[in-house]
C-alpha cells in the first residue's frame, strides 16, 4: 500500500498500466509485420525518411531507404531493434507511426489492466494530475490510451515524456520532467516495474512505486521501493 499526499501521478506503460505479452507480442509483431511495406510506401514522405535516417546512422548503417538494398537494411535494423528491445528515439518513433493505422483502423486495440480505467478517472476526479513517461513515443502513446479495450483514456492524462526528455534510468530525465510539470519531484509519485527507472526517479527526490504484474520480470533496485499489485494500492 502506498499513501501519497502530493500532486502528480507519473506512470510508465510496459508492465505498469499494460502487460509486457501485449508490448512485445501484439504492439511489436504488428509493426515487424508491416515495417517493410510502410517504408517502401513511405520512403518519400520527409518524416519518415528523417526517422529512417537517424535510426540508419544510430546503427552504423550507410542505408538510403530510398533504394531497394537500402530499405532493406533499414528494415532488418529496425526488426532487430526490435528483438532485442533497444529503446531508440527513432525505433520509438517508427513504430508510433506504424501503429498509428493499426489503431485507426481497428486491429490494434491496447490492453490495459482491469485496475487502470477505474483507477485513472478516481485520480482524476480527486485532481491528481496524471502523466505519462514510456520509451514509446509520444505519438505512440497518444494512440495507445486513446484505443484501449476500456475506451479513450486519454481524458484523463495531463501530459506525455519519452526519451527525448532523457533516458529514463536517468536522474536528470526526471528532474526535466519535475520541472516541465512545475513542482518539486517530492509531489510526484512515479510508478514502473523496473528497478533502475525507479532508482533514478528517487535519486531525483520522487515518490515511487513498484507495479508487480503478471509476466514481469524479478524486480531489482538499489532502492527499497514499496511495492503494488494494483493501482488500487495507493490512497491518498
Amino acid at each position: 500500500m502506498i499513501v501519497f499526499s502530493g500532486q502528480v501521478i507519473l506512470l510508465d506503460v510496459e508492465g505498469t498500466t499494460s502487460s509486457i505479452d501485449f508490448v512485445h507480442d501484439i504492439l511489436f509483431g504488428y509493426a515487424k509485420e508491416h515495417v517493410a511495406a510502410f517504408l517502401q510506401e513511405h520512403s518519400h514522405d520527409p518524416k519518415v525518411y528523417e526517422i529512417a535516417q537517424t535510426l540508419a546512422q544510430e546503427t552504423g548503417l550507410d542505408a538510403d531507404i530510398r533504394n531497394s538494398s537500402g530499405c532493406t537494411q533499414v528494415v532488418l535494423a529496425t526488426i532487430d531493434l526490435m528483438n532485442k528491445d533497444v529503446k531508440s528515439t527513432p525505433l520509438k518513433a517508427l513504430q508510433g507511426i506504424i501503429w498509428k493505422t493499426g489503431f485507426q483502423s481497428g486491429q490494434l486495440v491496447a490492453h490495459v489492466f482491469d485496475d487502470v480505467p477505474p483507477s485513472l478517472a478516481s485520480w482524476a476526479t480527486s485532481g491528481i494530475d496524471i502523466r505519462i513517461y514510456s520509451s514509446g513515443s509520444i505519438e505512440a502513446q497518444k494512440l495507445f490510451f486513446g484505443h484501449t479495450a476500456a475506451g479513450d483514456l486519454t481524458q484523463h492524462l495531463r501530459g506525455h515524456y519519452d526519451t527525448t526528455t532523457g533516458p529514463k534510468r536517468e536522474q536528470e530525465s526526471y528532474s526535466k520532467i519535475a520541472n516541465d510539470i512545475g513542482v518539486k519531484p517530492e509531489h510526484i509519485l512515479f510508478l514502473s516495474d523496473i528497478g533502475a527507472e525507479l532508482d533514478a526517479a528517487r535519486a531525483s527526490g520522487m515518490n515511487t512505486g513498484a507495479t508487480i504484474r503478471p509476466g514481469n520480470q524479478p524486480f531489482e533496485s538499489h532502492y527499497d521501493h514499496e511495492q503494488i499489485n494494483s493501482f488500487t494500492d495507493v490512497t491518498f
